[in-house]
């Protein structure tokens, strides 16, 4: 399957790769290798202008991750990326940092469980 980015998307995308947040890091240890149930993710993945944090491209699943710096102004942008994201068929979930640092194995049980609800791409 082919993906649509902008070229700038994916130039950002590989900026944020080697510059991730430590939630991100913690969550990426995780995902990496198909360590979490044989799924396969990718992190910084652009998508039309956008870039996920992670992405499970067999079960469309994106997962994003907010912290504190998440504010109000944001919500705008988030509401047309998420329009955006559905347009694709592509299912988010979202996370704030504070779970991932505070409780890991909740946020992958229940990224299990969304992964598990959906069917793979043939």
């Amino acid at each position: 399957m082919r993906y649509h980015y902008a070229k700038k998307a994916r130039e950002n995308a590989q900026i944020l790769r080697k510059n991730l947040t430590d939630a991100e890091r913690v969550l990426w240890k995780r995902l990496r290798s198909r360590q979490l149930a044989g799924y396969k993710f990718r992190r910084q993945f652009p998508i039309d202008s956008y870039i996920l944090d992670f992405y499970c491209p067999e079960h469309r699943i994106a997962i994003e991750l907010d912290g504190s710096q998440h504010i109000e102004e944001q919500h705008a942008h988030d509401e047309k990326r998420l329009h955006v994201l559905q347009q694709s068929n592509i299912r988010v979930l979202r996370f704030w940092n504070n779970d991932v640092l505070n409780n890991i194995d909740g946020v992958l049980q229940e990224i299990v469980n969304t992964v598990n609800l959906t069917l793979p791409l043939s």
